[in-house]
Order: C-alpha cells, then sequence, then structure tokens
C-alpha cells in the first residue's frame, strides 16, 4: 500500500448530528472537503445518520437512545473497520462501555495509516470536590468521576495494545476524537479556575501526559501551534464565551511519531458569529503530507 499525497483530518463533535445539518453541517463538509472525519457524538438511531455526500460513513451509533455515538468519513471505503461491539474492547473495565457508541477505528485503503476516533465520557468531580452550591448538576458523590477514571485506566491499556497491533500491520495509527481533557495551561482560557473542574483535574491531565510522548502518540496540534494558548475548540453555548473566545481544547489528534512529522498545518474552523455556529465544538483540521 502506497500513501496517494497529503490528506486533510478533521475531529468535530457535532453534538447530534441532526442539529448539525440544520444549522449547515453539510455545507461545511462540502465546502472544507476533507479526506478523513472523525465525528462525535451523532446522538441518533442509526436511521437518522443520514447522508455525507461523497463521503463513505463507518458509523456506530451505540445502544442508548440520544446518547453518544461515533462516525469515521472517509473518501474511499476502509479496507477494514472496527467498534467495540464487532470487535470488543480487551482491556479490562472497558466492556461496560462497549454498546454505548464511544469508539471506532478504521484502516485506510489509500494509505497505511489506521485511524481511531473517541468520544471520552465527560465525567464529574470527585466527591470533594462536589458541593451543591458550585455545581450545575446534583452531587452524585464522585460516581461519574470514578466511571470516567475506569474508562480512563482502560482505554490507557487498550489504545497502547492498538497502537502496537497498527505498528506490526506496518500501519501509522491516528487517535482523534472528544476525549474531554485538556492538557496544559495553554488549552483553557480560565486555566486557574479550571483545575477543580472535570475535564482539567490534575488526575486526567496526567493520564493525557502518560498516553502521549516521543515514542508512543504525539499531540500534533500543540507541536504545530507552539507553546501559546489556543487554539481552543469547545465554546458554551451560555453567555458571551464564544464571543469573548472564552473555552477549552478538549478534541485532539495525536499521531505516532512518523505520521507526526508529516502534520503541516493546524486550523479550527470557528464560525464568525454565534449565529453560525454548527456546534458548540468547532471542527479540528490537521494537514497531512503523508
Amino acid at each position: 500500500m502506497t500513501p496517494t499525497g497529503g490528506f486533510t483530518v478533521v475531529s468535530f463533535n457535532v453534538n447530534g448530528i441532526r442539529a448539525a445539518r440544520r444549522r449547515g453541517f453539510g455545507d461545511w463538509l462540502a465546502g472544507r472537503g476533507p479526506d478523513v472525519v472523525g465525528l462525535q457524538e451523532l446522538r441518533c438511531g442509526i436511521d437518522d445518520v443520514g447522508d455525507f455526500g461523497d463521503h463513505i460513513a463507518s458509523i456506530d451509533v451505540g445502544s442508548i437512545p440520544g446518547r453518544n455515538g461515533v462516525a469515521i468519513l472517509t473518501r474511499r471505503e476502509p479496507a477494514a473497520v472496527r467498534t467495540w461491539v464487532t470487535h470488543p474492547p480487551k482491556a479490562r473495565g472497558l466492556s461496560a462501555f462497549a454498546a454505548e457508541g464511544r469508539y471506532i477505528e478504521v484502516d485506510l485503503a489509500d494509505r497505511p495509516v489506521t485511524v481511531g476516533n473517541l468520544y471520552l465520557p465527560k465525567g464529574g468531580l470527585p466527591a470533594e470536590l462536589q458541593g451543591s452550591g458550585s455545581m450545575r448538576e446534583q452531587p452524585d458523590g464522585g460516581l461519574k468521576y470514578a466511571r470516567k477514571q475506569r474508562f480512563l485506566a482502560g482505554f490507557a491499556r487498550e489504545l497502547q495494545r492498538n497502537r502496537l497491533v497498527a505498528r506490526q500491520a506496518g500501519r501509522e495509527f491516528l487517535l482523534v476524537g472528544d476525549l474531554n481533557v485538556a492538557h496544559t495551561e495553554h488549552d483553557v482560557t480560565n486555566w486557574r479556575a479550571a483545575r477543580k473542574m472535570e475535564g482539567f483535574l490534575p488526575e486526567e491531565r496526567a493520564w493525557f501526559g502518560e498516553i502521549t510522548g516521543p515514542r508512543r502518540l504525539v499531540d500534533v496540534v500543540r507541536t504545530l501551534h507552539g507553546d501559546r494558548p489556543g487554539p481552543l475548540t469547545w465554546w458554551s453555548w451560555a453567555g458571551a464565551s464564544f464571543v469573548k473566545d472564552v473555552g477549552w481544547r478538549v478534541d485532539h489528534q495525536l499521531a505516532t511519531p512518523g505520521l507526526a512529522r508529516c502534520a503541516r498545518r493546524v486550523s479550527v474552523d470557528k464560525e464568525s458569529t454565534p449565529d453560525l455556529r454548527l456546534s458548540d465544538h468547532a471542527p479540528l483540521v490537521v494537514e497531512y503530507d503523508a
């Protein structure tokens, strides 16, 4: 298998594909014309996902109505497609998540690259940080926090396995998706306050550091953007966060070193005004020369 030149990869949490379509997702996809798109939070049944034009969709909507759901769009039919339903995860702790529509993986047909697409649980706060006066949700004693921690531990093992399987097959590996974790202070506008929020807790940031590294998976967005604030990919629907550019970088592309060296440009397709938003996330776009 020989790569056919450069290609563009997008990670995009659409926060409901039907709502995103009503807001103009189809026009964005046709105008941007990416080669590979990882979509998260389809939030619908398989019959409601819809058509993606010239792209071929590999999909796992999961079994929870109106929740989760992932897809990978490609220009050519993938050489292989794996979901956690067709290929159950082997790592301990992930079986409880297998039917939720959180992970899908394809082997691209036109280049030696395996692409995994993940929608990681949002989680919650540990019990000691919960207080009814400071939370948007009712205190749960740390149940959502513990569930996310189980997922993080299991997925780290599963990711290591998948990366090595790809390498043994002569393939690079690329993980895209909404990981619901921001790694560094440059990834959150108000990072000091965020240190006691889910998604930026010390243990979550440490997990991100454990799955990345120069010999494992490279955070290509941070590498390309440099050691400076941004690029942000999520802004709350509420208030003026979008206009003031107060947000988080929780959408990522993590590549094996060989593929990471081919990453050339990163951009975020942030809309110009709030009324044009397709989602509370914006598409994260990376161009590769490989």
